[in-house]
């Protein structure tokens, strides 16, 4: 088994080699890959020093996985050569989420649709990730007519870079500016470009990958995304129209009974999902869960997940267990 992460040196790529040896996923030769700029860059994996490589190298290996998180121009060139190469792409960025040919993938919710002959397959964005996680269950049970969701983003979704605007506003510095405002004693109602209709692209990349996840067309989705000055993870304030009715004892059973989620709902006892709590965890995490008596059949939660863990790296993965668990690498 030759694995290959490529962008190693980003906060996602870092990520997902804390999460490979988290996980203990069995490969034979690791190779660290990343921008000609990066090439020689010595990073530590299991104690072992490894040396950054390029993108050409990489392909010549002919890796059996390549998990991909360098953006999305840099996948849009590269993922194809290294499936030329035999490789199979995992891809972090949003370059394949919407291609009808490419399957958008959250193992725990359609990882079986996942065949020998996807050879580029998609990790969705991380806000929708973690909405996804607690709907698909209900979606199965009631039927979701509409959801209607606003984020409050962590400033890691968009880098180190981010991080180090916040860190030194916070400190009285100057530093290179990510945003077009500050974001420390802030928020921003403004993830991504803005797009003709009004919403952001990340908005709009909520609304489609949830149905293209969900497998289900019919559930419609609007979303507003914010950037706030956090690093532990997304938070989201999600309310959910269903076609039938429920019981909040039966969909708390739900809930606490659903791989991958942590129910954290006693609002007595100051128990709610935070990302303070969530950060450097793999789980989702929900909460607040009551109903809206505004309208029938409708849902409010709170959900809160690490975005760089089940949002990006533990995701992919997990993508990757399970080509290897189904014996779809070759």
């Amino acid at each position: 088994m030759k694995l290959a992460v490529v962008g190693a040196t980003g906060l996602v790529g870092s990520e997902m080699l804390k999460v490979l040896e988290e996980r203990n996923f069995h490969f034979d030769e690791l190779y660290l890959v990343a921008s000609e700029r990066s090439v020689g860059t010595q990073i530590k994996y299991k104690g072992k020093q490894y040396s950054v490589i390029g993108m050409q190298t990489a392909v010549d290996i002919k890796p059996d996985i390549a998990i991909f998180s360098a953006g999305g121009s840099t996948s849009l060139e590269w993922a194809p050569k290294f499936e030329a190469a035999g490789s199979i792409v995992i891809d972090n960025s949003s370059a394949w989420r919407m291609d009808p040919t490419k399957k958008l993938v959250v193992p725990e919710i359609n990882g079986s649709t996942l065949r020998i002959d996807d050879r580029i397959i998609a990790n969705p964005n991380c806000s929708t990730i973690q909405m996804v996680m607690v709907l698909a269950p209900l979606h199965k049970k009631y039927g979701i007519k509409r959801v209607v969701v606003s984020t409050y983003q962590s400033v890691t979704g968009t880098g180190k870079k981010a991080v180090d605007q916040m860190m030194a506003e916070r400190a009285g510095q100057s530093e290179p500016k990510v945003y077009p405002h500050p974001i420390d004693m802030n928020v921003l109602p403004h993830i991504d470009v803005f797009l003709d209709n009004g919403y952001t692209k990340e908005e709009m990349k909520m609304v489609k990958e949830t149905t293209k996840i969900m497998g289900d067309d019919s559930i419609k989705v609007t979303a507003t995304t914010v950037r706030v000055p956090t690093v532990g993870g997304h938070s989201e304030a999600v309310n959910v129209e269903f076609v039938k009715d429920f019981d909040l004892a039966e969909v708390r059973d739900l809930m606490s009974h659903t791989p991958g989620v942590v129910l954290q709902d006693e609002p007595s006892k100051n128990i709610y999902p935070m990302p303070i709590w969530a950060h450097n965890k793999d789980e989702v995490f929900v909460g607040r869960i009551r109903r809206d008596e505004s309208q029938a059949n409708t849902i409010n939660m709170w959900i809160v997940a690490d975005n760089l863990r089940k949002g990006a790296a533990t995701n992919a993965v997990q993508i990757a267990e399970y080509l290897v668990g189904a014996n779809l690498v070759f």
